[in-house]
């Protein structure tokens, strides 16, 4: 049996990001059982997104086929960057060296190993992925592609308090998923993977004709 690798972060209250709503809608005391009520931004934790996040006649989650998010996927380790450095797409290049067309491209910095999700390290300190090397993967004919942290620099604005910038400096979402290559943010736990290349599924909550969704993702990995 393949080893199984789960890349997904857990939602968890109190996160100070994203608020998450969570409580008992019903509890055992009642006599009825229990079921759990939650409810949290679709791009918050590991997620998908489509095109229509950043496009407003990009396609939605309906167009999201299971073949567009599960497949052949390889692992580009770029674990060596420093903290607050911009990933060279001579580097993205050395370490995709054997990623092929129509591959799940899973980006790894191992940088939930260190610094957490829930501070402003994490947001404030990770190494970002540039235009150039944007342009780079979608020109390797990847169709889906994860990250281990926030890949546009510009996303600290939201911690900074800077204007929102303007989405060409969002480098991934302008020059992958606004040209129809799908996206999984907030993945971790890729520093588990021993081999550069496995299987990805990407399991998106089928939540019909949005932006994006939370999804589940795994990489399965032949024994050696």
């Amino acid at each position: 049996m393949p080893r199984l690798i789960d890349l997904s972060t857990p939602v968890r209250t109190g996160h100070f990001r994203w608020a998450v709503d969570r409580r008992l809608a019903k509890a055992h005391d009642t006599g009825a059982g229990q079921a759990t009520w939650a409810g949290w931004n679709v791009h918050g934790f590991t997620h998908m997104d489509s095109p229509r996040h950043v496009d407003p006649e990009g396609f939605t989650t309906d167009a999201i086929t299971l073949d567009m998010t599960v497949g052949p996927g390889a692992v580009l380790d770029v674990s060596d960057v420093p903290a607050n450095t911009p990933i060279a797409v001579e580097r993205l290049a050395a370490a995709g060296a054997h990623l092929r067309r129509g591959d799940f491209a899973l980006i790894r910095t191992r940088w939930d190993e260190r610094a957490s999700l829930d501070t402003p390290d994490f947001w404030l300190n990770a190494p970002w992925m540039t235009a150039e090397g944007s342009i780079w993967l979608r020109e390797q004919g990847v169709k889906a592609v994860g990250f281990d942290f926030p890949q546009d620099h510009c996303i600290r604005f939201f911690l900074t308090g800077e204007k929102r910038p303007p989405l060409p400096e969002h480098v991934t979402h302008y020059h992958l998923l606004a040209r129809g290559v799908i996206m999984f943010e907030y993945l971790c736990n890729m520093g588990a993977l021993t081999q550069p290349r496995n299987q990805v599924v990407g399991l998106p909550v089928k939540l019909p004709d949005a932006d994006g969704a939370p999804a589940r993702v795994i990489a399965m990995e032949e024994a050696p």
